[in-house]
């Protein structure tokens, strides 16, 4: 088996259409057929159900994508590794982060690291939780803030942060938009706007809502905190919200929720074991200590 043909067999693996992955690969079709008709001879199975030229990854393929996606990320680590052997000063670490971070939390952070290290870059993905750790898993991101992780069978390195309280937000002439802080069943029979299923802030006030026997009227699901906070100004229905910097404040209410507590733990998530370039390193220890957890 020659090393080229598990880089030919990733890339066929994530396009599924033989065309257009040799044509990624600057590679003929017959000549990329016959790379993984060799593959498929030495593993003794099928890699691919195919369907023309549309190609569907089956369970032998998937179970080997795993195993081969890991050995190409360590050979790019070590010769990663060296590189920055060479050059410590220098690098780029890849950050995942929530969508409601990306107002002032991240490029705060940003600045104030690039103060002590002008040299080092960032590559920056905006996605809700399980698609971050999705590519913190496949080692396309080096760290990740978010919501403590669950139901997740990654082995994931957690480390809390900081806990961000959930305030009910309301527009202006609300009728609960002069109480100083009021209970969530009290919202009951509000329409409601929330973030999409699946982020972390969603499943957050998805449980609040359960813990007091509550099931919302959801009107508007949207995939900006920003979106969702203009909604809410504009009179549209009310919602759960942190309170968040770099959004327009000026016609909505935060107002504090005394039962139940709601809040959110915010933290740093890592795959254990993972390389770490001294760029990311240095950043990793650079979070920490901000957040008085160093």
């Amino acid at each position: 088996m020659e090393w080229q043909q598990l880089e030919y067999f990733q890339t066929l693996a994530r396009i599924q259409h033989v065309t257009r992955a040799a044509e990624s690969l600057s590679l003929s079709q017959p000549a990329l057929s016959r790379s993984i008709a060799r593959l498929e001879d030495t593993v003794g199975v099928p890699l691919f159900d195919r369907q023309g030229r549309t190609i569907v990854l089956n369970r032998y393929g998937q179970l080997l994508l795993k195993r081969v996606n890991r050995i190409l990320k360590d050979w790019e680590d070590g010769k990663q590794e060296l590189r920055d052997l060479i050059h410590p000063e220098y690098g780029e670490v890849s950050i995942g982060f929530l969508h409601t971070m990306g107002t002032s939390l991240i490029p705060d952070l940003i600045g104030a690291f690039r103060v002590q290290a002008p040299q080092i870059s960032f590559s920056l993905m905006q996605n809700h939780s399980y698609s971050l750790l999705e590519h913190l898993d496949a080692g396309e991101l080096d760290l990740c803030l978010l919501a403590e992780p669950t139901e997740t069978k990654m082995p994931i390195q957690w480390t809390p942060l900081w806990e961000e309280e959930i305030f009910a937000i309301v527009p202006l002439g609300h009728r609960l938009a002069d109480a100083e802080s009021i209970l969530l069943s009290e919202l009951a029979d509000e329409a409601f706007i929330f973030l999409k299923k699946g982020y972390a802030l969603r499943r957050t006030t998805d449980r609040l809502f359960e813990k007091i026997g509550v099931k919302p009227r959801i009107t508007f699901e949207g995939e900006e905190a920003a979106t969702v906070a203009g909604l809410v100004s504009a009179g549209l229905g009310v919602s759960l919200l942190p309170d968040l910097r770099g959004i327009d404040k000026s016609k909505i209410i935060h107002i504090p929720i005394r039962e139940p507590h709601c809040h959110r733990v915010i933290g740093m998530a890592l795959i254990e074991g993972a390389y770490l370039s001294p760029a990311s390193q240095r950043f990793r220890d650079f979070v920490l200590a901000h957040f008085g957890r160093k």
